[in-house]
């Protein structure tokens, strides 16, 4: 059985006359008979009982009308799902984002104006670091991420650049030198200094290192953890001061400021990395939105 049996069925049907389906259907008159003939046979049901005035439905053709419109219908709905897909205008797209960087700016304005053209598309955001995030595209389990990136991609990788963000001092509210618009990095010599892991980040952390003691400043550092969330709240319980990314401005503590360092810059490169490999239509849709975006 082949989708035309059931096609011709439907309108020899509808019609109850073949003469006038296959002039509807614009096949010879004597094909569609057969293919009639051929259905039934296969079936080995009686789908229509022959009359002077043309072909009326058994009451197992009323059935089988039924089943066949619904079996057409949702082939045709499949059929149409697919052509989405591969338009990537629905599927899944699976994004990872440092977190700290889509708070304002670019990223959200790009996430928000993808959700409101590709509605069909089962978008999910994964916050994550940057080696997190690379691990996760390069073993599938994420399409793309938004990553800082301070050495060359491993092979197969394409990368956007998106931005460039830098580094800040954040301090406790009531650190001797809050009511001052930017300090020199020297002048932090004898301060106590949050920092997150090396095991976190290690390329950016051992920039951060070497940054500081290029500018004459060797970090005291007193506790080390996990992320730049966990850095502010020691910040803001006053255990230390901690250079971290400019964007925590956008979501700065209560009890936390950020002051500009005159003679310290660690230029943070914001790209939208993804596998060259990856055939996911959506995240070639995606990919154009962010082009739209102007770096």
């Amino acid at each position: 059985m082949e989708l035309r049996h059931l096609r011709y069925f439907v309108v020899v049907a509808e019609y109850g006359n073949v003469r006038i389906a296959s002039e509807h259907l614009h096949i010879s008159q004597p094909a569609v008979s057969r293919q009639i003939h051929d259905l039934e046979a296969e079936l080995g049901v009686r789908l229509f009982d022959r009359t002077t005035k043309g072909l009326r439905l058994t009451r197992a053709g009323e059935q089988y009308l039924s089943d066949t419109r619904r079996a057409l219908a949702a082939i045709e709905a499949a059929g149409r799902s697919a052509r989405r897909i591969m338009e990537g205008r629905s599927g899944r797209l699976g994004i990872g984002l440092v977190e700290i960087a889509g708070w304002e700016g670019l990223i959200p304005s790009a996430l928000g104006e993808f959700r409101g053209t590709h509605r069909d598309v089962d978008l999910h955001l994964h916050p994550s670091t940057t080696p997190e995030q690379l691990r996760a595209i390069e073993n599938g389990t994420l399409d793309g991420g938004f990553v800082y990136v301070f050495d060359p991609l491993p092979d197969g990788f394409e990368s956007m650049p998106l931005a460039r963000h830098d580094v800040v001092l954040a301090t406790p509210a009531n650190w001797r030198g809050g009511h001052l618009a930017s300090v020199p990095i020297r002048g932090l010599a004898n301060e106590p200094f949050v920092t997150f892991q090396r095991a976190v980040y290690p390329t950016y952390h051992d920039r951060l290192i070497e940054a500081c003691s290029q500018a004459g400043l060797r970090l005291g550092i007193v506790q080390e953890v996990g992320g730049e969330a966990a850095i502010l709240s020691l910040v803001s319980a006053g255990i230390g001061i901690a250079i971290v990314n400019s964007c925590n401005r956008w979501r700065a503590p209560a009890r936390v400021n950020f002051v500009e360092l005159e003679d310290l810059s660690i230029p943070l490169p914001l790209s939208f990395a993804y596998l060259r490999s990856n055939s996911n239509p959506a995240l070639a849709r995606f990919v154009e939105t962010l082009g739209q975006h102007p770096a």
